[in-house]
């Protein structure tokens, strides 16, 4: 009988050394679901670097020149960035990716003609619309480029595999494309009629497209320059490198305004100045409005509430409308033509600019013209001296008008130019040329950088009725929020002793602060 010989099983009980040791595993289960994450997560961060890098395209919007872009979104939809002034977010599609749209700056020639002729912007949203339509269009093609190529590199470097990468590389053109059906099929071009503003552009005339709304719609922008002006007049009152110059309670305090421009935001920061500065009377060189038609007369109104008198002349973008509505307030001068009035303490005389041009327009002999407007006020000086009532102070709108002046009165105010000036005159009269309290109006984004907003406190000794300093004071335009603020004193104040290159100049020294 043969016996056969069974093999011997390695986890045998009977088997000499196996005696109750379990079976040994060769091989490591396989996990494809780490795999599956690993390449999810390779597609994903490279598709969005590839995005980030190289999947931006420029293209105009309206009047601004834009890059646009695609971003991870888990709500989809467009967001254009107006820096400084906020942001429209459209409810353009729903899917994984929202589109943003920087604005690099505004094309000079496009925005120009916005605002000469504000007719056109009832057109400017559907220009918006085809312009961000056809921009999408460019960058879907510039996007599947950068996912791939994004998608693929990461894959290449982390697997170090060419097929690998290839599989990363077409899953996120798969994904692209998946993401771009669904923001085709929700698309809604009529989002752009119903944008979500953010920022200034809440309430911005020249995007929103209502000329009445300039006026209601500014609050909050109001209410956070206003802020912004009474943190940093607190902060000047204590600050230790400002002239020692100290205005005592019987000081008389002028603040100098002009060029407006029918900027609402003005009338808060106007109202904040008087609180802060004890003001006793406001004196504004013109340009209050824009264009001077009867439409904008309740631009004006918020001077009622102002609480002090308001000395106010013609500047060549207001009207003889606005100056008759204006002569219909209790609390304001009008003053034209030579004219004197006695305010607060002050004795003032004014002029109104002899030009209307409310296109900026340039008239023949217009130089001339403001000339001879500032010799009638001359004169007119000339005759308040002779009859024992001489001014303190003159105001013209125009510095060429405002320089006839010299030798007649100590002090003339003016403005037009939109920028801060002092001047000596050769026979000894002052000007002081104020820049824009408005920041230039709706002009302030016609250039790189919004125009700043400016005005001055000008402290008069009650008895000698002589400037004996004043505080220059500058905001950040349309969207900035800083300020300065500086004092000068007169040249009759200042100290005789020389300070030091490590110190202030006595004559200017300023404190300026960021948004609080």
């Amino acid at each position: 009988m043969t016996n056969r010989i069974r093999p011997a099983d390695p986890a045998d009980p009977a088997r000499p050394g196996t005696r109750g040791l379990p079976a040994l595993e060769l091989a490591a289960r396989p996990r494809p679901w780490l795999h599956a994450l690993a390449l999810t997560a390779v597609v994903l961060v490279g598709a969005w670097l590839g995005l980030l890098i190289v999947g931006n395209v420029r293209a105009p919007v309206g009047p601004m020149n834009t890059t646009m872009a695609l971003r991870p979104s888990l709500s989809g939809g467009t967001k254009i960035n107006v820096s400084p002034l906020g942001a429209l977010t459209l409810d353009s599609h729903v899917a994984p990716l929202r589109l943003d749209v920087n604005v690099d700056q505004l094309d000079p020639l496009r925005s120009q003609a916005l605002v000469d002729h504000p007719e056109r912007i009832s057109g400017l949203q559907d220009e918006v619309a085809r312009d961000v339509e056809h921009g999408t269009l460019d960058l879907a093609l510039r996007s599947c480029v950068a996912v791939v190529a994004g998608a693929t590199a990461l894959g290449l470097a982390v697997y170090r595999s060419p097929r690998r990468a290839l599989t990363a590389g077409g899953l996120a053109l798969a994904l692209l494309a998946a993401s771009g059906a669904s923001a085709y099929a929700t698309w809604n071009p009529k989002s752009i009629l119903e944008p979500k503003f953010s920022g200034l552009l809440s309430s911005a005339p020249s995007v929103v497209g209502n000329a009445r709304s300039i006026v209601t719609e500014f609050n909050v922008y109001q209410q956070e320059l206003a802020r912004l002006v009474t943190n940093v007049t607190k902060l000047y009152d204590v600050t230790s490198t400002l002239p020692a110059y100290q205005p005592d309670p019987s000081t008389i305090r002028v603040l100098h305004v002009s060029d407006i421009h029918l900027n609402p935001a003005s009338w808060k920061i106007i109202a904040s100045l008087v609180e802060q500065y004890k003001v006793n009377v406001i004196v504004d060189s013109g340009d209050t409005m824009d264009h001077g038609t009867a439409a904008e007369n309740g631009f004006l109104d918020p001077i009622r509430d102002l609480g002090v008198p308001y000395v106010w002349v013609r500047g060549n973008h207001d009207s003889r409308v606005t100056q008759r509505y204006l002569q219909r307030m209790k609390n304001v001068h009008v003053l034209d033509d030579g004219r004197a009035q006695t305010v607060a303490g002050l004795r003032f005389a004014g002029i109104g600019d002899p030009q209307f041009t409310p296109d900026r327009s340039v008239v023949p002999g217009g130089n001339a013209a403001e000339q001879l407007a500032g010799d009638r006020l001359a004169s007119a000086l000339r005759d308040q001296k002779a009859a024992g009532t001489p001014v303190d102070v003159a105001i013209a709108h125009e510095p060429s008008a405002a320089r006839e002046t010299d030798g007649e009165v100590p002090l003339v105010l003016c403005g037009h130019l939109h920028h801060e000036g002092d001047e000596m005159l050769p026979y000894g009269t002052r000007l002081r040329m104020e820049g824009s309290t408005g920041g230039s109006g709706l002009r302030a984004v016609e250039h790189k950088y919004p125009a700043p907003i400016e005005a001055s406190i000008l402290y008069f000794d009650r008895d000698s009725h002589r400037l004996q300093a004043w505080d220059a004071i500058k905001l950040g335009g349309l969207g900035e929020t800083t300020a300065e603020v500086s004092r000068h004193l007169a040249d009759e104040n200042r100290p005789r002793s020389t300070p030091s290159r490590s110190t202030p100049s006595p004559s200017s020294a300023t404190s300026s602060a960021p948004a609080p």
